[in-house]
C-alpha cells in the first residue's frame, strides 16, 4: 500500500505546524561513530600522463561534521536541541570537530550555528585516531574517497566514560539515536545499556544499523537500514516489492523491534510496523547530485519528529521530504524546517492540483 500526502492528511495525528512548533522544544541524544568529513573541490581538464586517472585541480577545501555528528547537524537544522556522545582522537581532526561544536555553542557561523549542541559526551582519547573521510569532488561528481580510521573496539576506560554520560543524559531527552558506522564505538554492551535506560522511561530508540552488528539491536524501537543493509540482514535478495515487504517482516521478527523503515533510494521508503500493513512512501527527490549523508538526514528527521509527538508514518513522510532535499545538494548537507515545509507544500499542490 502506498501512503501519499493526501492519505497522510486524513490520519488522526498532529498537524505539520504542530510538529514543527514542537521540534523547537524537543531534545534528541545521538550516540555513535563521530567522523570528520573533508571535501576537496576542483575541476578536471586532463588525464595524468603517469596513469589513466583524472587530474583534479583543487580550488577549495571544506570540513564538516560527519557520522553521528552529521546526524546531530541534521537535528540542529530542524531547530531541535541535540546531545552528542562519541569518541574522537587527540589529533588535529579531533580538534577540528571540537571547533565545529564550539562554534555552535558560541553562536558562530559553523554548520551547527542554528542552535547550540551539547557535546560534553564527546570523549577525547590518545588510544585511537579520529575517523576522517576525504572526498574529492570534480564537476559535481565524487571522483574518489579515502578513509583514515581504526575500527578497533574502543578502550575500556573510554567506554566507562560514555556509559556514565549516557545514564545521566537519557532521562532528559525525548528520543535516542544510535548511529552505527562500524568504527568500533557501537558495541553490544553499549546498545544494551542504552536500551535498558530508555526502557525505564519508555523512550524511543532509533538505530541506523551496520549489517555486521545487526543482532546488537534486539529490542530497539525502530531500525532504519537501507536496502543493501536489509538484504544483508535477512540473507536473501530484496528485488520486488513483495521481497522487500517479506524482508521487513523478517527484520521485525529477528530484532523484536516495533518498526522497520527501509530506505530505497530513488524508490522511496518501506515501513513495516507490528500489527499494521506494510506501507510504501514514494520518493520526492527531483534531482540527485549526492547521496552522502542521506541516511543521517532520514534518521535525524524521523526521530526528531517522533520525539516531538508525531506518528511514525507522518514522521517518515517528513523524513522522506528531508532526504529528497539533501540528495539535491553536493556534499554532507542538511534540510531546514523551511525547506521541508516548502517541499511538503509543493507536494500537496501537485497531489491536490
Amino acid at each position: 500500500m502506498d501512503i501519499s500526502l493526501r492519505k497522510w492528511k486524513n490520519e488522526k495525528d498532529m498537524t505539520l505546524k504542530e510538529i514543527l512548533a514542537r521540534l523547537r522544544k524537543t531534545r534528541i541524544l545521538v550516540v555513535g561513530d563521530i567522523v570528520l568529513d573533508e571535501f576537496l573541490w576542483g575541476t578536471v581538464r586532463r588525464i595524468s600522463p603517469e596513469a589513466p586517472v583524472p587530474v583534479v585541480e583543487v580550488t577549495k577545501e571544506s570540513q564538516l561534521l560527519g557520522g553521528a555528528a552529521n546526524v546531530v547537524n541534521n537535528i540542529i537544522s530542524l531547530g531541535t536541541h541535540a546531545l552528542l556522545c562519541g569518541v574522537i582522537g587527540d589529533d588535529r581532526a579531533g580538534e577540528r570537530i571540537l571547533e565545529l561544536l564550539r562554534e555552535s555553542k558560541e553562536g558562530g557561523q559553523g554548520p551547527l550555528a542554528a542552535k547550540p549542541v551539547q557535546g560534553d559526551g564527546v570523549i577525547v582519547t590518545q588510544e585511537r585516531p579520529t575517523s576522517v573521510k576525504t572526498r574529492i569532488i570534480a564537476q559535481h561528481q565524487q571522483v574518489v574517497r579515502f578513509d583514515r580510521e581504526t575500527r578497533d573496539v574502543i578502550p575500556t576506560g573510554v567506554k566507562v566514560k560514555m556509559l556514565t554520560f549516557l545514564r545521566d543524559a537519557i532521562p532528559g531527552v525525548d528520543a535516542v539515536i544510535i548511529s552505527d558506522y562500524g568504527k568500533g564505538v557501537v558495541s553490544r554492551h553499549l546498545v544494551e545499556a542504552v536500551l535498558k535506560e530508555a526502557r525505564k522511561r519508555n523512550t524511543v530508540v532509533c538505530i541506523d544499523p551496520k549489517p555486521e552488528n545487526f543482532l546488537f539491536y534486539r529490542g530497539a524501537t525502530i531500525v532504519t537500514p537501507n536496502l543493501q543493509e536489509a538484504q544483508a540482514a535477512v540473507r536473501f535478495p530484496l528485488v520486488t516489492t513483495k521481497d522487500i515487504e517479506k524482508g521487513a517482516g523478517e527484520i521485525l521478527k529477528i530484532l523484536g523491534c516495533k518498526a522497520v523503515l527501509i530506505t530505497r533510494g530513488e524508490h522511496g521508503m518501506c515501513i513495516a510496523e507490528r500489527g499494521r500493513k506494510v506501507v510504501h512512501i514514494p520518493t520526492v527527490a527531483r534531482e540527485v547530485f549526492d547521496v552522502t549523508g542521506a541516511g543521517d538526514t532520514v534518521i535525524a528527521t524521523l526521530t526528531a519528529c517522533i520525539g516531538a509527538g508525531a506518528s511514525l508514518r507522518k514522521a517518515a513522510i517528513i523524513a522522506n521530504h528531508a532526504a529528497g532535499i539533501v540528495v539535491g545538494k553536493l556534499g554532507t548537507a542538511t534540510a531546514s524546517r523551511e525547506e521541508i515545509m516548502e517541499s511538503l507544500r509543493q507536494s500537496s499542490r501537485i497531489e491536490m492540483g
